[in-house]
């Protein structure tokens, strides 16, 4: 089983129950070798806004994968960090985008030239709505046709995450746990307690051969 960080806008009822749905959806099709760790679960909204962000650095570098919905005419700004963060630690990753309009300033990915070209990194586009009127199309009353909806991109998303963990690490053996200090140091969390677990994320990454 692999954990998957699961980035994404979480700010409004659609993308809460939209984040949830297709996380449980990823666990089904993959037979629960994929789970999705949303932040919307995990966010503690009384905590202060440092400690929010702590946490949420700290998850993502514990996980195995991450997921970033690049969703919108504008990405997320606290997605985008996200998959900065994950570059530095050379987490496998992948973009995921199921809106079907254009953005950004290139003709390959529908967003900012400066998002991609990473390596170990992954993207699949789908065009959502689409899918959700093949669905409708068969005769499916609106809600199934949006969990059918849902299903696709799941199985898509699955099969990309099953091939961008294959991808074998970039992180030189020497640099490694250098890196991995410099992650502990630089975005100035409140709690040294976060440093240990940004350790103990390396070691048990290198147990898992996911880094050299």
């Amino acid at each position: 089983m692999s954990l998957v960080y699961f980035a994404g806008e979480l700010f409004s009822s659609k993308h809460l129950v939209g984040n949830a749905a297709l996380a449980d959806a990823i666990a089904k099709v993959s037979d629960l070798d994929f789970t999705c760790i949303l932040p919307q679960t995990i966010e503690d909204r009384e905590a202060s806004a440092h400690d929010i962000r702590d946490k949420d650095i700290v998850t993502l570098i514990g996980c195995d994968l991450a997921l970033f919905n690049f969703d919108g005419p504008e990405l997320d700004s606290g997605t985008v960090t996200e998959f900065m963060f994950a570059k530095f630690a050379d987490i496998p990753s992948l973009l995921l985008r199921t809106d079907f309009r254009r953005a950004g300033d290139q003709g390959e990915d529908p967003w900012n030239l400066m998002m991609s070209f990473y390596p170990r990194t992954r993207t699949l586009c789908l065009n959502s709505l689409e899918l959700y009127k093949e669905a409708l199309s068969t005769g499916m009353p609106p809600g199934q046709a949006g969990q059918c909806m849902i299903e696709q991109v799941a199985r898509a998303a699955a099969q990309e995450l099953d091939l961008v963990r294959q991808m074998p690490p970039i992180i030189p053996h020497e640099l490694s746990e250098s890196v991995f200090r410099w992650l502990c140091k630089m975005p100035g969390f409140r709690s040294g307690e976060n440093c240990d677990k940004i350790m103990a994320a390396f070691a048990q990454k290198k147990a898992d051969r996911l880094l050299p």
